[in-house]
């Protein structure tokens, strides 16, 4: 059997791997690379496995106002990608709690594992009920905006508030005609992933284009972590992340959310699973966040969407500054 892990989103411009012989290399729980803040580990048992969830918890700095924000990352994102918002959260009174969830970053690797959003959020729950919050706002970004609507769904009475940051999933790509890739072509697929390919594609959809010096690091990152020792177990389960992406829509659910919920929208993002091997015309119609935000904010009751022009789809990253001062208006409610 394979081992498993988790790892890189990229969809297109994989390169030959000699494209990696300068990248660092991480361990299989993304040892070697530097969190933000301390790192702790959540242990729990989960489908007869003794599993680990790596994880930040950063108390409030200043005045703190008894209130607690939980970070959901997004695929080929992990924890420490949160790093400008938790410093701006903490420093507000907040205290922030960011994991990584199974098969991602930090955390253990299963050799085997079910993948579906329910037990992501059950797992995540978990590790609050053991730090003892009872009630928190809930941040997701990317795919863990799928997460986070979908632990909204299940736990709203301990869902404060619910916050979507360019959340894919606005729209249920399969039912609009993109061709179905089984896990072993996704396999194959992530086997490729070099660190040149995780800049490009994250240079055209996270930041529109542009870039950064300080970005660099996230490219090593995750390709450090595609390169080690792990390397096969990356591939593996990233394939099983991405069939439970295209496979297990909230889009359905997001009239039933019952929680305050806030869209934040970067409007030049074009992220759709599956795009590069749809055909020319569901292409043409897919991964429109500009229309997609305005769309599902219609469609969660008394929802709220924050645009932010022209940026793509990791606002919290490209210009953290002016994202992180909307964030914190929209917890305060004082936008």
């Amino acid at each position: 059997m394979r081992a498993a892990t988790v790892a890189g989103f990229m969809l297109a411009f994989a390169l030959p791997c000699g494209a990696m012989a300068d990248t660092p290399v991480y361990g299989k729980q993304l040892e070697g690379f530097n969190y933000p803040y301390a790192l702790k580990k959540f242990e729990f048992e989960s489908q007869g496995q003794h599993l680990e969830m790596g994880y930040m918890d950063v108390a409030a700095k200043g005045n703190a106002n008894g209130h607690t924000v939980v970070l959901m990352h997004g695929k080929n994102f992990c924890g420490a990608t949160w790093e400008d918002s938790i410093k701006a959260l903490s420093e507000a009174g907040y205290r922030v709690i960011a994991p990584d969830q199974i098969g991602f970053c930090t955390s253990s690797k299963p050799a085997y594992y079910q993948y579906s959003f329910q037990q992501l959020a059950t797992n995540t729950h978990g590790l609050l009920a053991k730090l003892g919050i009872d009630k928190a706002a809930v941040i997701g970004h990317s795919t863990g905006g799928m997460l986070a609507t979908r632990y909204a769904l299940m736990y709203p009475q301990q869902t404060e508030q619910l916050v979507m940051v360019n959340p894919i999933g606005l729209e249920d790509w399969k039912a609009l005609g993109v061709p179905y890739r089984s896990i072993d072509q996704w396999y194959q697929r992530e086997l490729n992933v070099t660190a040149e390919g995780i800049r490009k594609y994250e240079q055209n959809t996270y930041y529109a284009g542009r870039w950064k010096p300080e970005f660099d690091k996230w490219v090593d990152m995750l390709a450090g972590l595609n390169k080690g020792p792990g390397h096969e177990a990356v591939a593996w389960n990233s394939a099983l992340i991405y069939d439970m992406i295209f496979t297990q829509p909230v889009f359905y659910e997001f009239p039933k959310l019952q929680v305050p919920t806030v869209l934040m929208i970067g409007d030049a993002d074009t992220t759709a699973i599956g795009s590069d091997i749809a055909s020319p015309e569901v292409k043409a119609k897919i991964g429109n966040y500009k229309v997609l935000g305005k769309q599902v904010a219609q469609m969660i009751p008394g929802a709220k969407l924050v645009q932010f022009p022209g940026m793509g789809h990791a606002p919290q990253m490209e210009e953290p500054e002016q994202f992180n001062k909307a964030l914190i208006a929209e917890l305060n409610g004082k936008p």
